[in-house]
């Protein structure tokens, strides 16, 4: 049996809280799912009644009013994330949110305001960080075996159809903050910002080709790192053929990976440049190993509770991705490159991504 048994609850029902629940349920005896909240009551007791979940509440309030919870998943629109993030961390409850944990840089700064007056802790929902074979990445970057990083492209290139946008939250700066550069290929370039480290500075475009919403429909951006790196990041939800894919070129290798919403070790590769071969026997095949998941990171926030220690993605790792993006708009919509720490509180980027107004039309919603 487990030194300790989380108590968890899952707040907003829409279909990315079924893998949360999963992931909860894969824990087994270390975590156990003991309530559901959802605006809309029937919707909250149809997925308890799905997920065997006990207990269904209205908001967080009363949630928070009547159970003894350890760990809090926030599943809902993302215009709703700081605010209820805030309202676990005063309540002393840990977070973990889902991306983006904010729609601004200001709302991100609210958000660890919070953090630092609390006894718990918010993590943002990043599960590309957390398969087998980016940790491995990681490290072997970090070690220098695959020599200098200095080359990589990051691609979400995914598809979204007019019925897709038709809920009223998508699509608008206000309730998310911006299109697929927030809420799509966020998690693309947050695993190339985890390998790569510190970016240094973004020059980006930005557009609205095909979908009636406000927020651009595609992005790309060029970024320079800390580490002498190079990387190109593209944003799509208009591409017909879907793919993620990474890619990075070091001096000793080059390391793909291509899949669409989750990867395994199967999905990635290694070519080794001409004598560095040994390359290849660091990235060990055929062993079982974690796909990218929330049941992967979802364990390592459980093992990060248990050590009593900030569950990852940190705030601090979440800020860093949140002002990558504030900075991509930034250069887009100015056409200027942008620096990282740039975007002080003076800044209209600071308070909202679409910062002097995007270059086209606001649609009505």
């Amino acid at each position: 049996m487990p030194a300790r048994i989380h108590r968890t609850a899952i707040v907003g029902t829409g279909a990315i809280a079924n893998a949360h629940a999963s992931a909860v349920r894969a824990a087994g005896e270390r975590a156990r799912l003991v309530a559901v909240v959802d605006l809309d009551l029937g919707r909250a007791r149809a997925f308890a009644a799905e997920h065997g979940v006990p207990r269904k509440y209205p908001n967080l309030t009363e949630l928070l009013a009547h159970e003894d919870v350890d760990l809090v998943h926030l599943c809902t629109p993302p215009g709703q994330h700081a605010p209820l993030a805030i309202e676990c961390l005063d309540a002393g409850v840990t977070v973990l949110v889902e991306k983006p944990p904010a729609r601004s840089l200001a709302e991100m700064d609210e958000l660890v305001a919070a953090e630092r007056r609390s006894s718990a802790q918010v993590a943002t929902v990043f599960q590309h960080r957390f398969g087998a074979a980016a940790v491995r990445l990681r490290a072997l970057t970090e070690a220098g075996q695959l020599g200098r990083p200095l080359l990589a492209t990051c691609a979400t290139l995914w598809y979204r159809d007019d019925d897709y946008f038709a809920l009223p939250w998508r699509g608008s700066w206000d309730s998310e903050g911006g299109g697929p550069t927030m809420g799509h290929g966020i998690h693309q370039f947050d695993l190339l910002l985890s390998v790569l480290g510190p970016w240094r500075e973004v020059r980006a475009l930005a557009a609205r080709q095909a979908r009636a919403v406000s927020t651009e429909d595609v992005s790309m951006a060029l970024v320079t790192f800390a580490c002498g790196a190079v990387a190109t990041v593209v944003n799509s939800v208009l591409s017909p053929r879907e793919t993620s894919s990474l890619r990075f070129d070091y001096e000793h290798a080059t390391v793909e990976v291509e899949h669409l919403y989750g990867y395994t070790d199967e999905d990635w590769t290694v070519t080794p440049a001409r004598g560095h071969e040994d390359a290849l026997a660091r990235w060990p095949h055929g062993k079982p190993s974690s796909p990218s998941s929330h049941e992967s990171q979802v364990v390592a926030v459980l093992d990060a509770l248990d050590r009593g220690d900030p569950p990852p993605v940190t705030s601090a790792d979440a800020r860093n991705t949140m002002e990558f993006i504030a900075a991509l708009y930034a250069s887009a919509f100015t056409g200027q490159p942008v620096q990282c720490g740039e975007i002080t509180p003076e800044s209209p980027f600071y308070q909202r991504m679409d910062g002097t107004g995007a270059p086209w039309a606001v649609v009505a919603r």
